[in-house]
């Protein structure tokens, strides 16, 4: 089943709530997703590890119910 923008956006915030996230569906099929994620919270972290710190926020749905998330991430 696919996941909603809702639920990856609510998902994104629970990990951090500073965030601001911008959703852009890649596909029409509600799997495939590009994300741009802006955190004071990435200050002074690697691309990888802020990437990581996304990525954290899906557990095993990432790759599953969510099959990909192109993601951007930055630092205000």
């Amino acid at each position: 089943m696919p996941m909603p923008a809702a639920e990856i956006e609510r998902l994104i915030k629970t990990a951090l709530p500073d965030a601001v996230v911008e959703l852009t569906p890649l596909a029409d099929d509600g799997d495939h997703w590009a994300a741009t994620v802006t955190s004071p919270a990435f200050k002074g972290l690697s691309r990888v590890r802020q990437h990581q710190l996304v990525q954290s926020a899906f557990g095993a749905r990432l790759g599953t119910e969510l099959h990909a998330l192109a993601l951007t991430t930055v630092t205000p």
